[in-house]
């Protein structure tokens, strides 16, 4: 029995893990604001709680599992709001989305990809 909760409690630290790393490697790796909340969301949710499910196995059904379970769930709640917070002050601010259309996602530039100058103000032939 003590391998069954060994291997249980190592599968769900390894799942957390994976997605606390993927996490990591979101916020560095996408391109704008809201992206990047959203790996940082999926880390506290399912990082954490993956995380915190392999710990309660570990410690056994006691005092700690139910303070981890507490802990679990001041961070579900906690966090989504954080996040949702930051990303309306963000939006608030003048912060857009990045935005592909997927026409352009094979393009070297979505600018040439959809034939329009990269600066919009200077008119160009078609128009005059």
């Amino acid at each position: 029995m003590d391998l069954v909760i060994s291997s249980l409690s190592g599968l769900f630290l390894l799942a957390g893990a994976f997605f606390i790393f993927a996490a990591g490697l979101g916020v560095l790796r996408l391109p704008d604001v809201f992206s990047r909340l959203h790996a940082a969301g999926m880390k506290d949710t399912m990082g954490s709680a993956l995380t915190l499910i392999g710990l309660m196995f570990l410690g056994g059904f006691s005092l700690v599992s139910a303070k981890l379970l507490i802990i679990w769930a001041l961070l579900w709640l906690t966090c989504s709001v954080a996040t949702h917070s930051v990303a309306r002050a963000a939006f608030l601010a003048g912060v857009r989305p990045v935005l592909v259309d997927r026409m352009e996602v094979g393009a070297s530039s979505p600018a040439k990809a959809s034939g329009r100058s990269d600066d919009l103000s200077a008119p160009t032939g078609a128009d005059e």
